[in-house]
């Protein structure tokens, strides 16, 4: 009588939706950061205020925070699969 061979299966940390879900996490981050730059001077010498503005010194730490926090999120979620 012959053995069945059997495939071995790829046996994944995380299901499809939990890679999902850290993808959109990374993006926001991304996001957060793009929001955070920029307001520099070209003169050294010259102060620009625009560097305090609501958009980099709340608006963009928040962001970057919801990314982190759906991060969290993909990683406790219990898959499916």
């Amino acid at each position: 009588m012959a053995k069945k061979e059997t495939k071995p299966t790829l046996d994944f940390a995380f299901g499809r939706e939990n890679y999902k879900w850290m993808l959109i996490g990374i993006v926001i981050i991304f996001l957060g950061f793009i929001l955070m730059s920029g307001g520099g001077s070209k003169d050294p010498k010259v102060f620009n205020p625009d560097i305090f503005s609501f958009r980099r010194i709340t608006l963009a730490p928040i962001v970057v925070m919801i990314g982190f926090l759906v991060e969290i999120y993909a990683i406790l979620k219990k898959s499916k699969e």
